[in-house]
């Protein structure tokens, strides 16, 4: 059906298809509800619109959908985490995408990870780049939120590796 602009979804999604991403996942730990309280539990979600935003200061962006288990996650928690897929971790971006996903506890279980030192979010493991970042400004979007994180740590754990990138609907890696 078309929107008042004369887009219908089919027509924008088919579009956008045709731009290529990298992947990334999102990931957070959320906050005890009290001090003496149990540890709360991590959350993570794959991410495709994610993007540079400044060098200085260094900031990055990361578009959540509205009403999302991260997105309430990162209203309340305002340090969170990005790992830079690499190509061969095609699982772990399934396993984290919003399409018949599993409770957040499941999706960590046989994930290897280790907790970021600022942000105590997980970092996953052979990444090729992790962020550990905290929130800088919200902006609503239609049904996404825009979250513009400042980065306060950055590592290199997964080398020179190729990327995980997302095309016409599938998961990719460059030359194919």
């Amino acid at each position: 059906m078309p929107h008042a602009e004369g887009v219908s979804n089919d027509e924008f999604r088919a579009a956008l298809a045709r731009l290529a991403a990298g992947v990334v996942l999102v990931t957070a730990h959320e906050p005890p509800l009290s001090p003496d309280g149990p540890r709360g539990e991590d959350a993570g979600m794959t991410a495709t619109a994610f993007m540079s935003v400044s060098l200085d200061p260094p900031l990055v962006l990361v578009s959540v959908r509205n009403g999302s288990r991260m997105d309430d996650l990162l209203l309340e928690q305002p340090l969170w985490a990005a790992s830079l897929l690499a190509g061969s971790q095609r699982r772990i971006a399934g396993r984290f995408s919003m399409k018949g996903r599993i409770s957040d506890r499941l999706l960590f279980a046989d994930t290897a990870y280790r907790r970021g030192e600022l942000s105590g979010a997980p970092l996953i493991e052979g990444a090729l780049a992790t962020l550990e970042c905290r929130t800088e400004r919200r902006v609503e979007a239609g049904d996404h939120t825009l979250v513009i994180g400042r980065v306060l740590a950055a590592e290199l754990p997964g080398g020179d590796g190729e990327p995980l990138m997302y095309f016409k609907g599938r998961y990719r890696q460059l030359g194919e």
